[in-house]
């Protein structure tokens, strides 16, 4: 086995791994918040949003 071959694809530095950490975790919280907001109008509007003519 050929132990010193470089690695397939792209390798990236360890700013650009921050890098995407920091905006997945951005990506994240962002989806959280989305969530959350969606969820308390949810609550301010009521149970009647679920009963409604098809």
């Amino acid at each position: 086995m050929d132990d010193n071959r470089k690695p397939d694809g792209i390798v990236l530095t360890e700013a650009q791994k921050r890098s995407r950490r920091q905006r997945s975790i951005a990506i994240a919280l962002a989806l959280g918040v989305l969530v959350l907001l969606f969820f308390a109008v949810t609550m301010v509007k009521g149970p009647g949003v679920l009963v409604r003519p098809l």
